[in-house]
C-alpha cells in the first residue's frame, strides 16, 4: 500500500533502514537516499482534492451503513442493507480512487483527466445507491438499471486501467496494476450476479444456490481479495523494513495467474452449478493465495520490524485468508451447492472481521504514525499511543473470529463477536486521540495560499477507522443469536434475517406454514405454552431440546434455500399433527394473470365493466392489483394478548329495523386493523369494517344501497346475495371516487352473503369485503340473546401480493375467523345468563371454506339452513353442528342449563386450532 496522501508509495519512514525511504520500489535496493514524498505533478494537480471528496463519500457510506444497523428492527432488509453500503458503497468508492491513484504511480503513468475520474466514481456511487433503493423497495427495474449503470462504471474504470499502461515508462512493480484490472472485472461480474438474484433471474433454489455462491466468491475473492493480495507486495516489506525479494515480481505474476484464474474457473462454474470444476477453480486460487503467503514469509527477517503490531496483524489476516478459503473448499468439495451455503456463511465472518478489518487495522497501525507525524520523535510517540496493548488487542480479535466462525453454541459466537468489538473498539478509543490531536496541529495550514494536504489525510484515515467499525458491526448486526449472512448475500431475501415466533400448544406448531424468500436467513424463536413437554426438529437442521411449560428457545437455520419441515419428535405427535412447513417462495412472480378472469370466485362478474376483465394486451391486471413481492411472514401467537385499547366486535345481532325501505351508505375503503392478537393488517373494507355491516329486515324489505368507492387504487364493486336482479348495472365496477345505487327487494328469508363483485373476487373476499344481510323469515319467535357470526378465512400479508394470492389459491391460510379476528372471542366471551335462550346466526363467507358451528356442552334443539328449518323446537331430536359450506347461512337455538364457560368452535378442528373458536360465558 502507497503512501496515504497522494505519493507513490513513499512511506516517508527515516529510519534509515533498507526499503523505508521510499516504497514506489519498496526495499528494493535498499537507497537511503532522500526522495520526495510527494512529487511536483501530484502536488500541481486536483489529486488531492479529489480525493477528500471521495473519502466523504466514504464516510457517509459508512455513515447510512451504521444508521442502517441501528434500525435493524425497524428497517426491511437492515442487515442486507448494512452490508452492502459498507462494501458496494464504502469499499468501492475506496478502492476505485485508490486503485487508480495506486496504478498511476507504480506505472509512473500521467494522471488521468480529473473530470472523467469524477464521472466515473459519481456513476458508480449512484448505480450503489439505486441498487440499494430497489432492493430495499422491490423495485426490479429500479435495481436492473443500477446494476447497468454500475456495470458501465466499472468497464470505464478498467479500461482506464488499461490505458494507463500504454505507453507508460512503469515501475519493477507495475504486474500489481493487473491485479486491480482483474479486480475490476470480478467487481463487474459480481454486479451482474447480483443483478440476477436480485430481479428474480436466479431460477430454482438449487440455481439460486450456485449464482449466490458464485456472487459471493467474486465480490470478496475477487474484487476484495485480488487488491489486497497485490499491494501486500508492496506494503509487507515496508512493515518489515526489509528489502523486497528478488523474486516478488515474478512471484506477483504467477500468484495473479492462478488466484486470478482460479476465480475465473469457481465464479463460472458455480454459476452453472458445476460443484466439481467450482472445488478446482478455488483450489488454484487458494494455491496462489498459499504462494503470496510463501513469499512473504520468506521476506521475514531476524531484524525488528518498523511496526510489530502492524506486522503481526497484517500476517493474521493473510493466515484467515488463507483458513476461509480452505474451509470454503471442503465446504464445496463435500457438499452440495445447496447444502454447502451454510458452511460458506459461517466463513463468511473469518473474511470481514479476521481478513479484512484485521488488514486495515493492521494498515493503520503502520501508516497512521507516517502520514500525521512531524518528524521522527513524534512519529515514534504516535506509533507507541498506536501500539499500546497491541498484543492483548490481537489475541482477542484472533480469539473472537475463531469464537465466531467455529460451531460452537450460541453463546461462544455471542462472545467471540463481543471479543471482536471490544478489540477494535479498544484500537479506535487509541486512534480518536491521535486524529483530534493531529487535526488541531495541522488546522493552521489551511490559511495557507497552497493547497493543504492534511485534510485529505485527516478524511483519508478517519474514514479508514470508521470502516473498522463499521464491517464489524455490519458483520454482528446487532445480533448475537445467529449466523449473519453477509456479502455476496443478494436478491429479494438473500441478506435478509427473519425471525419468527413459534408456539408449541394443543398439539399443534403455530404457524403452520411460514413463507420466506429464497435465501432469506432464518431464525425461530419456539415458545411450549402446552402443559406437556415438546421439542423441535427442523429436517436437515438444528432441534430444540424438550421444552417444558414456558420455555424458549432460538433456533438459527440460516439461508433457506430449498423447502423444509420440522415437527416435534415424541412419539405419536407428528402423525398427530405437531408439524410445520417452511416454504421457499419465488418472489420473482409478478402476479401476472392473477386478476384476469374472476374464475377464482366461480361467480360471473358483469361484462363489459373496467376493472373486471383484462384488456387486450395486458398483463391479466387490473389498476390497484399490482402484486409487489414482499415479505409476508408474520407470526401469530394465539395465546397472546390483543393491543392496549383493542375492542372486539360486537357480535349482537340488532333487532330489525321499522318500515319497509332501508336505505344505507357503504364506504369501499382500506383500513388497517388488529386482526389476531398482536397483528395488524392492512384490510379491505365495507364501512371500515371486515366483515362490512350486517343489514337485517323482513320479507319484502326494499334495501337502497348507495356504494362509495374511497379506496384511491382501485375499483370495487357489490353483489348480494339477498336480492334477484339482473347484476350488469347493480353489480359493475366502480372507480375511485364513483358512487352507485344497488337497490333490491328481499323476497325471501335467510342469512345471506354480501361482497364485492369485483375480479378477481377470491382476492376481494380473502382481504375483508364481505358482509351478512339478515332476514327474518315469517313468525320468527324472540329470544333473550341473539348474536350473528360470520365465518372467513385470514390471510396475512400485503393485500394483492405474489405470497398472498399463492396462499389463497392453494387455500393455505394463516387462520380461520369469527367476524374478522382470529380468537377475539376467546378473549372476549359472548354473554348469556343461565336459562337464557339464544340464537346464533351463521354466515360463512368463505372466500373457500365452510363451517361446521358447534357449541362445546350443548344440543341445537332449533336449526334453521338455507331458508328453511331443519329441527324446530318440540321436536324428539336433536342437533350438535350447523353444518354450511362457503356463502350460506342460518341459526341455531339453545338454551344454556347451568353457570359455566362453553366454547364454540368450527368442528373442522384445523380451524379451531387456528383461530375460529371463542368462548360464551353463562353467569347465573
Amino acid at each position: 500500500m502507497t503512501s496515504i496522501d497522494g505519493g507513490p508509495a513513499g512511506t516517508g519512514d527515516m529510519s534509515g533502514r533498507a526499503g523505508t525511504g521510499d516504497a514506489s520500489e519498496p526495499a528494493a535496493i535498499g537507497d537511503a537516499r532522500p526522495r520526495a514524498r510527494y512529487p511536483s505533478r501530484f502536488r500541481a494537480s486536483g489529486v488531492k482534492a479529489r480525493h477528500l471528496r471521495a473519502h466523504v463519500l466514504v464516510v457517509a457510506w459508512l455513515g447510512a451503513a451504521l444508521a442502517a444497523v441501528a434500525a435493524q428492527e425497524v428497517l426491511p432488509v437492515a442487515r442486507w442493507l448494512a452490508v452492502h453500503m459498507f462494501l458496494l458503497g464504502a469499499v468501492t468508492t475506496a478502492i476505485l480512487i485508490w486503485s487508480e491513484h495506486f496504478a498511476v504511480a507504480l506505472l509512473h503513468a500521467r494522471i488521468p483527466d480529473e473530470r472523467r475520474s469524477t464521472v466515473r466514481l459519481g456513476a458508480a456511487n449512484l448505480a450503489v445507491a439505486g441498487l440499494l433503493i430497489g432492493v430495499w423497495t422491490a423495485r426490479p427495474e429500479l435495481t436492473a438499471v443500477s446494476a447497468v449503470l454500475l456495470v458501465a462504471a466499472a468497464t470505464a474504470h478498467l479500461v482506464m486501467l488499461v490505458r494507463l499502461g500504454r505507453g507508460a515508462l512503469g515501475g519493477r512493480l507495475k504486474p500489481v496494476v493487473s491485479y486491480y484490472r482483474a479486480a475490476t472485472a470480478a467487481l463487474i461480474a459480481g454486479a451482474v450476479l447480483g443483478a440476477l438474484l436480485a430481479t428474480g433471474g436466479a431460477g430454482g433454489p438449487d440455481r439460486y444456490a450456485g449464482l449466490r455462491m458464485a456472487h459471493i466468491h467474486v465480490t470478496l475473492l475477487g474484487w476484495i481479495g485480488l487488491p489486497v493480495l497485490g499491494t501486500l507486495f508492496m506494503l509487507w516489506p515496508t512493515v518489515l523494513g526489509v528489502r523486497m525479494k528478488d523474486r516478488t515480481v515474478e512471484v506477483s505474476r504467477t500468484v495473479l495467474w492462478l488466484a486470478g484464474g482460479g476465480l475465473l474457473v469457481a465464479g463460472a462454474a458455480l454459476a452453472l452449478g458445476w460443484r466439481w470444476a467450482a472445488v478446482a477453480g478455488l483450489a488454484l486460487y487458494a494455491g496462489g493465495a498459499a504462494l503470496a503467503v510463501h513469499l512473504f514469509v520468506r521476506t521475514v527477517r531476524g531484524n525488528r520490524p518498523v511496526s510489530a503490531a502492524a506486522a503481526w496483524m497484517l500476517a493474521t489476516a493473510i493466515c484467515w485468508l488463507l483458513i476461509a478459503v480452505a474451509a470454503d473448499l471442503a465446504w464445496l468439495a463435500a457438499r452440495p451447492l445447496p447444502a454447502a451455503q451454510t458452511g460458506v456463511d459461517a466463513v463468511l465472518p473469518v473474511l470481514l472481521i479476521g481478513f479484512v478489518a484485521q488488514i486495515l487495522i493492521g494498515a493503520l497501525t503502520y501508516l497512521l504514525p507516517v502520514v500525521l507525524s512531524s518528524g521522527p520523535k513524534d512519529r515514534a510517540a504516535v506509533r507507541g499511543v498506536l501500539e499500546r496493548g497491541w498484543l492483548t488487542r490481537l489475541v482477542a480479535l484472533n480469539t473472537g473470529v475463531a469464537l465466531a466462525a467455529l460451531p460452537l453454541p450460541a453463546p461462544a459466537a455471542t462472545t467471540g463477536m463481543l471479543l471482536a468489538a471490544l478489540a477494535a473498539a479498544t484500537f479506535l478509543a487509541l486512534a480518536v486521540p491521535v486524529l483530534v490531536r493531529s487535526g488541531r496541529r495541522l488546522a493552521p495550514d489551511t490559511g495557507t495560499g497552497t493547497p493543504s494536504r492534511h485534510p485529505a489525510l485527516w478524511g483519508t484515515a478517519a474514514g479508514a477507522v470508521l470502516t473498522v467499525l463499521a464491517v464489524l458491526l455490519a458483520n454482528s448486526g446487532g445480533d448475537t443469536g445467529g449466523r449473519p449472512s453477509v456479502a455476496g448475500a443478494s436478491g429479494a431475501g438473500a441478506g435478509t434475517t427473519r425471525t419468527v415466533a413459534v408456539t408449541l400448544a394443543d398439539m399443534r406448531i403455530r404457524p403452520a406454514r411460514i413463507e420466506v424468500a429464497a435465501g432469506t436467513a432464518l431464525r425461530l424463536r419456539i415458545t411450549n405454552t402446552d402443559a406437556q413437554r415438546h421439542d423441535l426438529k427442523v429436517e436437515d437442521g438444528p432441534a430444540t431440546p424438550l421444552l417444558a411449560q414456558g420455555t424458549t428457545r432460538v433456533l438459527d437455520l440460516g439461508p433457506v434455500t430449498g423447502n423444509r419441515e420440522a415437527w416435534c419428535t415424541l412419539p405419536g405427535h407428528r402423525a398427530a399433527g405437531m408439524t410445520m412447513a417452511i416454504v421457499v417462495r419465488d418472489d420473482a412472480a409478478t402476479g401476472a394473470g392473477e386478476h384476469a378472469a374472476p374464475a377464482d370466485s366461480g361467480e360471473q362478474a358483469a361484462p363489459g365493466e373496467t376493472g373486471e376483465q383484462a384488456a387486450p394486451g395486458e398483463t391479466g391486471e387490473h389498476a390497484g392489483h399490482t402484486s409487489t413481492p414482499t415479505d409476508d411472514d408474520i407470526a401469530l401467537d394465539p395465546a397472546a394478548d390483543f393491543s392496549p385499547g383493542w375492542q372486539a366486535r360486537d357480535a349482537a345481532l340488532a333487532p330489525a329495523p321499522g318500515g319497509t325501505v332501508h336505505k344505507v351508505e357503504l364506504r369501499a375503503a382500506r383500513k388497517t386493523v388488529e386482526v389476531a392478537p398482536g397483528v395488524r393488517q392492512q384490510m379491505w373494507t365495507f364501512g371500515g369494517t371486515a366483515p362490512g355491516p350486517t343489514l337485517r329486515g323482513k320479507v319484502g324489505d326494499v334495501f337502497e344501497v348507495t356504494l362509495v368507492n374511497d379506496d384511491e387504487s382501485m375499483g370495487h364493486g357489490i353483489d348480494f346475495h339477498a336480492g334477484s336482479l339482473a347484476p350488469d348495472r347493480p353489480m359493475r365496477t366502480i372507480q375511485p371516487g364513483e358512487r352507485l345505487l344497488y337497490r333490491f327487494r328481499a323476497e325471501r328469508a335467510g342469512a345471506w352473503l354480501y361482497h364485492c363483485s369485483t375480479a378477481p373476487m377470491l382476492q376481494h373476499l380473502g382481504n375483508g369485503m364481505y358482509g351478512a344481510v339478515v332476514i327474518d323469515p315469517p313468525g320468527l319467535e324472540k329470544v333473550d340473546r341473539e348474536y350473528l357470526l360470520v365465518s372467513s378465512e385470514l390471510y396475512l400479508g400485503t393485500p394483492g401480493s405474489a405470497a398472498q394470492v399463492t396462499k389463497m389459491r392453494q387455500n393455505t391460510p394463516d387462520a380461520w375467523v369469527f367476524n374478522g379476528i382470529a380468537n377475539q372471542y376467546a378473549h372476549r366471551p359472548l354473554k348469556v345468563r343461565t336459562g337464557e335462550r339464544a340464537r346464533f346466526w351463521v354466515v360463512a363467507a368463505g372466500p373457500a371454506d365452510g363451517i361446521a358451528f358447534h357449541v362445546v356442552g350443548t344440543v341445537f334443539d332449533t336449526v334453521y339452513k338455507e331458508g328453511a328449518h331443519l329441527l324446530k323446537p318440540g321436536a324428539s331430536g336433536g342437533a350438535q353442528v350447523l353444518d354450511l359450506a362457503s356463502a350460506q347461512g342460518g341459526f341455531v337455538e339453545t338454551t344454556f342449563p347451568e353457570a359455566g364457560h362453553y366454547a364454540f368452535v368450527d368442528h373442522d378442528m384445523r380451524h379451531a386450532d387456528a383461530g375460529a373458536h371463542g368462548m360464551v360465558e353463562v353467569s347465573d
